[in-house]
């Protein structure tokens, strides 16, 4: 039996060999092989040259990953689609054992050259090598991209802003009477299509318009799509984090103003008001998206509520300081009114007492000690006088500025007031605006 043990082996391995199908007799081998035998991918694959090949595109907005509004640009996650017609990439599906779709590498075929024109950087997925090919020519390729794109950007409603940004698709070389774009899909069905989105961001996908048009050049005319991507904010964290807080903050700056002008605990509430507005002012600007183009009309508000405020503390300080100055004055002014006169006319009549008192005899000083006396009299007379008329017209000047600042403080006031009511009503229009997309 040992000499038969070779012819065993050799004719176990033979049957083995025989139901083992080889790879290059399947008829996916053959399919592929006799595609991409002679398959020139230089060349746009028509048999009539004068006809153009047909693009069709479609999109899928799957989520808004950034809104740089500071350097004008949009990051979006797409899934972005293309189909084309391939008249050298067709079979008889018969003839290969029914093999109706096939993949392909995409670097063994001829490709579009369609790009988007807004990008500035493209961060792709993973990328997909391979194409689907059905047995008419027909090819598909699909792909995941992040596109980092240039978009106009308004902050000037923020929260409440609503975002248009274009993904504008054309050939970078070849003209419309080579290349040609249609949409995949009806436009209808691309606008409403909102079931890839991921609702889970900051913003919301409202939806994507379209429309075809055929761009002039010296080169010649070339076909374009554009996809109009209009994406809304969702306000609620910003109206529980910066609205609601800066209306408190202003409604109790508004109470400030019923605390009297002369008071001087005014200065130190108002003064308090005001580092608490600059804390709140940072804190805002960092939450607030930065750009160069617009500003916030929250930022706005809340300078010139600001500036109201600076404004109301500059005159309470300059009151509280004319009336120390005030009151400074009318503490000197007696002393020197009294004291100051009354020793001076007491050393000019002691002087004049001395000389006269060398000249003339007793019985002339008995006659004149009582005119000198009537003099100082009235001189003191003459000084209280003018202290009081002094001191009158210090009133009426401090009645005067009293009024006038107080006139101030009324307008300002009443300026903060008006300020207030603009704010709030111009935050619940653009909620309203904003509620109706």
């Amino acid at each position: 039996m040992a000499p038969l043990w070779p012819f065993i082996l050799v004719a176990a391995s033979g049957i083995l060999a025989i139901d083992t199908p080889h790879p290059r007799n399947s008829a996916l081998y053959h399919l592929t092989k006799q595609l991409l035998q002679k398959y020139q991918k230089d060349v746009r694959p028509v048999h009539d040259w004068t006809e153009a090949t047909t693009v069709y595109l479609d999109v899928f907005v799957r989520a808004v990953l950034d809104v740089d509004a500071q350097n004008q640009k949009l990051k979006t996650n797409v899934w972005y689609s293309e189909v084309w017609d391939d008249e050298f990439l067709s079979w008889n599906s018969s003839m290969f054992d029914d093999i109706s779709q096939i993949s392909l590498p995409l670097s063994a075929i001829w490709a579009p050259d369609i790009i988007i024109n807004e990008f500035v950087d493209i961060e792709r997925l993973p990328e997909l090598h391979y194409v689907y090919v059905n047995s008419s020519g027909t090819i598909r390729n699909s792909k995941s991209i992040q596109v980092v794109s240039a978009c106009s950007l308004e902050t000037y409603a923020f929260p409440f802003d609503i975002q248009n940004c274009s993904l504008t698709f054309n050939s970078i070389l070849h003209t419309v009477e080579d290349v040609d774009l249609a949409f995949l899909r009806s436009r209808e069905d691309v606008k409403q299509d909102r079931k890839a989105f991921s609702n889970d961001s900051e913003w919301e996908l409202l939806s994507v318009s379209s429309a075809y048009s055929i761009l002039q050049g010296s080169a010649g005319d070339v076909a374009q799509i554009q996809f109009h991507v209009v994406i809304r904010r969702r306000p609620l964290v910003y109206v529980v984090s910066l609205l609601i807080p800066s209306i408190f903050l202003m409604l109790v700056d508004l109470g400030s103003f019923y605390i009297p002008p002369t008071c001087r605990a005014r200065i130190i509430f108002k003064t308090s008001l005001l580092v608490g507005y600059t804390v709140f002012r940072v804190n805002m600007s960092d939450e607030m998206p930065q750009s160069a183009v617009s500003t916030p009309l929250i930022g706005v508000f809340f300078t010139v509520c600001m500036a109201f405020l600076v404004l109301s503390l500059s005159k309470s300080i300059l009151l509280v300081k004319f009336l120390h100055d005030q009151q400074h004055s009318g503490q000197e002014r007696p002393l020197l009114g009294l004291g100051g006169d009354t020793d001076a006319d007491g050393l000019i009549m002691d002087h004049r007492t001395q000389l006269v008192g060398v000249t003339e005899s007793p019985v002339c000083r008995e006659h004149q000690a009582p005119s000198g006396t009537l003099k100082e009299v009235l001189s003191q007379l003459q000084s209280i006088s003018n202290y009081f008329q002094a001191q009158d017209q210090a009133a009426q000047q401090e009645v005067g500025w009293l009024a006038l600042l107080e006139r101030v403080d009324r307008l300002l006031f009443q300026g903060y007031l008006v300020m207030l009511g603009l704010y709030a009503i111009t935050l619940c229009s653009l909620w309203a605006l904003w509620s109706r997309l």
